[in-house]
């Protein structure tokens, strides 16, 4: 199962945390998997790359984990917060259709 922990301060998301595999088919016929992992890359792109916003990325093979935290401060917040209320709603709607294979929490 993938798991996606978004944290909170308030109103404002300060980054997540996606692990694991969904195990919903093999690996390069996982459409849960494609599916989550091109939004997680999609909202980092958009996030540091057209926003600026220097969050910080961690990626673990091994693990496979992929983490983004906020700087306290960011010059674009509000299109950095859009973008990253995004990936929530799209994932939870993505767990809804497969509840057994992707959970997704805010912690």
């Amino acid at each position: 199962m993938i798991k996606v922990e978004f944290t909170m301060d308030a109103d404002r998301i300060t980054g997540f945390c996606c692990t694991g595999h969904s195990g919903y088919a093999e690996a390069g016929a996982d459409i849960v998997c494609a599916a989550v992992s091109a939004a997680v890359n999609v909202t980092e792109c958009t996030v540091n790359d057209v926003c600026g916003a220097r969050a910080k990325v961690r990626i673990s093979e091994d693990d496979a984990r992929i983490s983004l935290s906020l700087p306290s401060v960011c010059d674009e917040e509000e299109a950095v917060q859009a973008a990253l209320a995004g990936l929530l709603v799209y994932l939870t709607g993505l767990r809804d259709e497969y509840p057994d294979y992707l959970e997704v929490l805010e912690v």
